[in-house]
């Protein structure tokens, strides 16, 4: 259920602005409205907040897997803590950095052996300045026969040769590459990087250590958290003398924010959202349905505050869709293995826990029903008790049953597109049913829609599966769904017949646009045979692969094979569940309500975490 919303704009003094704002975080339950996103301030914070997460994350991928402490510490340990990590990540960038030149400046030198060039530097002192090149073998012996020049070979371990040129630099046409003189020997420079590498060893080391504090980064960016919001609250009040915040409380906290309003003593104003207002929206789940939360969660879709809560009717058909997709009772079972053992290590069921049980057991009814047990019609053969409960018309093994594979598959086709009937269909009914409580004359054009939809079905069944349907009752209905569509879908409270009329004819060929896509989107439910024919397919495959290798040595491949393919399947199974089986309730489904999933959460300004420094900031 959508919660429904209240509008308030709160008055108080200028010189009441810092109380007012730790006032309405105290009492938590006003969403600001148009926060202010972007001052100088604001960007100097979250580029603050930006360099803790920085931290925080490295901490995580490099801390001590198997160090179990979670050690939270806070105020100025917390900044000493933050200050000697952030010191260690700087120094283990400049030592990588200086170790990537020391190692580079080595193999540039190694050839030469190990010298010592303040040795050549003090021949340079004593006037016999000394140069190093690199030069192949025919340019060296061009060089041989100048009486100019004087130099001597020098050791060389590398593919050229090397030699050191006394008094003067070599001409440029001399076909010589000089080699400029070190810094430091080979040994130092060795040395260097092993003193580096030893740092950057322990460097690390304290890091990894380290990774038992994120608990105490996640605690500190609660309260930037709580900062940057209190920062972007304070930037969002306007006036000077007078200052005034608006936004949005639930309708059962009105009474408790009236009260709280008129204790501190400032001027208020509360009314319902007009039809040009966007509250956020607050989706209280009841019951059994909270277990849908997490995928709209993960999905991050929020209905609009004008839009339904579908969340039950999406948990009754994901449900369906999900068992269908992945087809497979032994599949079912994996997953139902794996809800108990979520359940056992976490001793309380979350709502992500219950949902898979669900999942799992509609999956196992469903394989139940249509005789797939991992693919295998061997495991029907295994255990004959398995093929009761089989119903031949939608079962995957119609040999298995006796019944004729053409019609098995039909029906099964045919029970996708009742399916779809079905969902589009219950779609204009709560549209007829929202709209009657209205008094909006519109759901004509609603029931006009629902006709098309038991029209567009039978068409669809004639077209497929070849079934006979009265034709004529079919172009007939759709032909008056169409005209009600175009006469009334503009009518509305407050708007005349003949105005309404102008509006809906106006629309006549979006209308005709819009009955190809209600039959194309019956004909989408298709997907859900598809997809569980293409799994049992793969699943058959695998076994198959594996049957000839079930005997002697070759045993564990075959197991692996089988092992490995039905756990690809199942993957592949649910990416297939959240392309068509989330799909079908977000776009068919959702469609036909009217749905845009346009709404953003309720996120009430409101204190979460004890931090007296926030107060001050």
């Amino acid at each position: 259920m959508i919660e429904k919303m209240k509008k308030v704009t709160v008055l108080a003094e200028g010189s009441r602005k810092q109380e007012l704002l730790l006032s309405l975080r105290e009492e938590g339950v006003m969403h600001i409205s148009d926060l202010v996103m972007k001052t100088q301030r604001l960007d100097e914070m979250e580029k603050e907040r930006g360099e803790y997460v920085r931290i925080r994350q490295m901490l995580i991928e490099r801390g001590d897997k198997k160090d179990k402490r979670k050690l939270v510490v806070e105020g100025k340990d917390f900044e000493r803590l933050h200050q000697a990590i952030l010191k260690d990540t700087e120094d283990e960038e400049r030592l990588k950095s200086r170790l990537v030149e020391l190692k580079n400046e080595r193999d540039r030198i190694r050839g030469l052996g190990d010298f010592d060039p303040d040795a050549v530097r003090r021949l340079a002192d004593d006037g016999i300045p000394l140069y190093l090149y690199t030069i192949g073998k025919k340019e060296e012996e061009r060089l041989r026969e100048r009486d100019d020049i004087f130099y001597i070979p020098v050791k060389y371990d590398g593919k050229a040769k090397a030699i050191a040129v006394l008094y003067d630099k070599l001409p440029s046409d001399a076909g010589a590459s000089e080699i400029a003189l070190p810094g430091s020997s080979l040994a130092s420079i060795a040395a260097e990087i092993l003193s580096d590498e030893k740092e950057l060893a322990e460097i690390g080391k304290r890091i990894c250590e380290a990774g038992c504090y994120v608990p105490a980064y996640d605690a500190f960016l609660k309260k930037e958290d709580e900062r940057i919001t209190l920062e972007r609250v304070s930037s969002t009040i306007a006036g000077s003398d007078i200052i005034y915040l608006s936004g949005y409380i639930p309708e059962y906290a009105e009474k408790r924010f009236r009260k709280h309003a008129e204790s501190n003593a400032w001027a208020y104003m509360i009314d319902d959202p007009g039809d040009d207002d966007n509250p956020p929206t607050l989706v209280k789940y009841k019951g059994f349905t909270r277990i849908i939360k997490p995928i709209f969660d993960i999905l991050g879709t929020v209905p609009g505050y004008h839009e339904y809560d579908i969340s039950s009717y999406f948990l009754l058909f994901f449900a369906l869709f999900f068992a269908m997709i992945i087809g497979d009772a032994g599949y079912g079972l994996v997953f139902l293995i794996i809800a108990i053992l979520m359940h056992v290590k976490s001793k309380k069921p979350s709502d992500v826990n219950i949902l898979l049980y669900v999942l799992s057991v509609v999956t196992i009814i469903w394989g139940t029903l249509t005789g797939t047990w991992f693919g295998s019609e061997a495991v029907l053969e295994a255990l004959p008790f398995l093929k009761i409960p089989i119903i031949p018309a939608i079962t995957n093994f119609p040999a298995v049953v006796g019944v004729d594979p053409v019609w098995a598959q039909n029906m099964l086709m045919k029970f996708c597109f009742i399916l779809g009937a079905v969902q589009l269909g219950l779609a204009r009914v709560i549209n007829i049913i929202t709209k009657a409580k209205n008094r909006d004359i519109s759901l004509i054009a609603e029931a006009g829609w629902f006709i098309d939809v038991v029209m567009l079905y039978l068409m669809a069944l004639y077209l497929v599966i070849g079934e006979a349907v009265p034709f004529n009752l079919i172009i007939g209905g759709i032909v008056t769904g169409f005209i009600l569509v175009c006469v009334f879908s503009g009518q509305g409270p407050g708007i005349s017949f003949i105005t309404g009329l102008k509006a809906g004819l106006a629309g006549f060929f979006t209308t005709f646009l819009d009955t190809i896509s209600c039959f194309s989107n019956i004909m989408s439910y298709i997907r859900l045979f598809a997809v569980g024919m293409a799994s049992l397919a793969i699943a058959q495959s695998f076994n198959g692969m594996a049957g000839g290798m079930l005997h002697g040595a070759l045993i564990p491949v075959g197991i692996l094979i089988i092992v490995l393919g039905h756990a690809l399947n199942l993957v592949m199974g649910m990416l297939s569940v959240v392309v068509h089986g989330i799909r079908l309730n977000l776009l068919e489904f959702s469609g036909a309500l009217g749905m845009e999933w346009s709404g953003y959460n309720y996120e009430p300004f409101r204190k979460m975490v004890n931090d007296k420094a926030a107060e001050n900031s």
